[in-house]
């Protein structure tokens, strides 16, 4: 009998073995498709010191596949445990229309016609894909009047599950002045669905529209945090912050330097119970040409905006935002790494 026992339990051990080996195998490149195993991840902990550090997953741009299931494990690679969302992953699990629209070198050309660079040639191709962009958006807001918001329920969970949480959602065309107000509540319900305290959006400069955007986030109870590029000043958001108590910072520190605002610690301070989360990048003061340069190598005092965090317990996330050129050889998830590093090393 007992010969009979040990030859079973020495053949279950062995099938028991097999599966956990499987399941170990499973975790990689085939990982895609199969978000249960994401739940055999080393959960993540990008909190130091009390300072939560996420990444905005905008700066996985430059990698190849964009899908929810990609975009998780490129935010679990990097060990990181809270993001803000850029709208297309989520969308894409969601059933989103596709477009045909060149987004990377849409964004790029946006990018130099921002800093003026643009060449003739390059001002005829924004031009055609932004009208391309027109269309599709279109297709999309119709798309969005009749879809169902329970994907966003299971897209949550699945980040969720794996230990990554959402504070804030920035969906692409929907809180602008041209989107109508089913537009602008959609995109506040969808960030609510995933667990998002507020969403995203670019400073309008425009205090009607602030005042809009601002009853809608409290009728559907979520902030809205502007952001900002160069327009940045420490009175940008006076008016929208006066309007509701649900208008909110997206503040950005290396944007701020870079137009020229010479003490960037002062507006953490004097606006940080109204600051809903703060991205962080390098950039350069005007004097030094403005550049967007690896972390340490810029103007931005991204260190001593942690320790100020972290001194004062404020509560707001800092995101790590890649914008810095990725250096040959590298790739999207070892540069946030490296910021991610660096942010540890300031905080501890």
């Amino acid at each position: 009998m007992k010969k009979k026992d040990t030859h079973f339990n020495r053949r279950k051990f062995i099938q028991k073995s097999a599966v956990a080996a499987a399941g170990t195998a499973l975790i990689g490149p085939s990982l895609f498709g199969a978000p249960a195993i994401l739940k055999h991840y080393k959960k993540p902990n990008s909190v130091f010191n009390g300072v939560q550090i996420g990444v905005i997953t905008y700066s996985f741009r430059s990698m190849e596949d964009q899908s929810a299931e990609a975009t998780l494990k490129y935010v679990l690679d990097c060990g990181i445990n809270a993001i803000e969302l850029i709208g297309d992953p989520a969308e894409n699990f969601a059933g989103k229309p596709k477009s045909t629209v060149d987004m990377k070198t849409f964004y790029t050309l946006g990018r130099k016609k921002r800093d003026g660079q643009l060449t003739e040639d390059e001002e005829k191709e924004l031009a055609a894909l932004q009208e391309a962009q027109l269309a599709y958006n279109k297709k999309v807001a119709d798309w969005r009047a009749s879809m169902s918001m329970d994907k966003f329920t299971k897209f949550r969970k699945m980040y969720n599950d794996a230990g990554v949480n959402i504070y804030a959602f920035k969906p692409r065309n929907t809180f602008g002045k041209d989107n109508t107000d089913a537009d602008i509540e959609w995109g506040m319900k969808a960030g609510k669905l995933l667990g998002a305290s507020h969403v995203t959006v670019e400073h309008p400069s425009d205090d009607k529209h602030t005042q809009r955007l601002g009853a809608l986030a409290k009728k559907n109870s979520i902030y809205v945090g502007y952001h900002g590029h160069e327009q940045q000043t420490p009175t940008l958001w006076d008016t929208a912050l006066q309007q509701s108590n649900y208008n909110a910072l997206n503040l950005d520190l290396g944007h701020y330097v870079a137009a020229g605002n010479s003490k960037p610690l002062e507006i953490i301070i004097a606006k940080h119970d109204r600051i809903k989360s703060m991205h962080l990048k390098d950039r350069q003061t005007p004097e030094n040409g403005k550049g967007n340069l690896a972390w340490g190598q810029g103007d931005t005092p991204i260190a001593q905006a942690l320790q100020l965090m972290r001194n004062n317990k404020y509560t707001h996330p800092g995101t790590i935002e890649l914008e810095y050129e990725v250096p040959k050889g590298s790739n999207a998830v070892e540069e946030v790494k490296k910021c991610l590093a660096f942010c540890e090393k300031a905080l501890k």
